[in-house]
């Protein structure tokens, strides 16, 4: 209901309609609309961090690794729920400002963080100059999906095909291994 409608749209009694439960059972889980909102931002976030940032640490391919991450990440930014979540997110971030703020924490904040985890490991190993991982891991992201998203959240495009995800994301390994590299693979 809220990507149908939009945060502001979508009212508790349509909600548990869709739901096929009473007004009064949605508000023994969530105090308010407000909430039940940041519980599903949350849920979705915890659900993609898990299927997205897989690696393998013990004997890492950096090569590999960064551009299975990055194609997986670039498929979910621009598939249909994540540019519909994002849209629903910042038309109501205005009004509000925390569910930007829960979003953009849970998210971009955690994906560096468990990145810069696996880009220490790197570090360790040789592969990537010394550097603050954490900000490497924002600029990989950032590579990855280039202009798509903007592209597809501005409904320029509806689709991206493989081939040009995978394009992509090849020049975005290319160009962080040229910034962060240690030329050793």
């Amino acid at each position: 209901m809220f990507r149908a409608k939009g945060f502001d749209g979508a009212s508790m009694e349509t909600i548990a309609r869709e739901a096929n439960v009473s007004k009064g059972t949605l508000y023994v889980y969530f105090e308010s609309k407000e909430a039940l909102f940041e519980a599903l931002i949350l849920a979705d976030r915890h659900t993609q961090a898990e299927s997205l940032l897989k690696f393998n640490t013990e004997h890492p391919d950096m090569v590999t690794d960064l551009k299975s991450l990055g194609r997986r990440y670039v498929r979910l930014m621009v598939s249909q729920d994540k540019i519909a979540t994002l849209r629903m997110v910042l038309g109501a971030a205005e009004k509000f400002p925390q569910f930007g703020r829960l979003l953009y924490e849970a998210g971009p904040v955690q994906g560096a963080i468990r990145l810069g985890a696996y880009l220490d490991t790197c570090v360790a190993a040789g592969k990537l100059k010394s550097c603050d991982t954490v900000r490497a891991a924002e600029h990989f992201f950032e590579l990855c999906v280039a202009s798509l998203v903007k592209r597809r959240m501005f409904g320029m495009i509806n689709t991206v095909e493989e081939a040009e995800i995978e394009k992509t994301v090849d020049l975005a390994v290319d160009i962080f291994l040229n910034g962060y590299g240690s030329g050793k693979s």
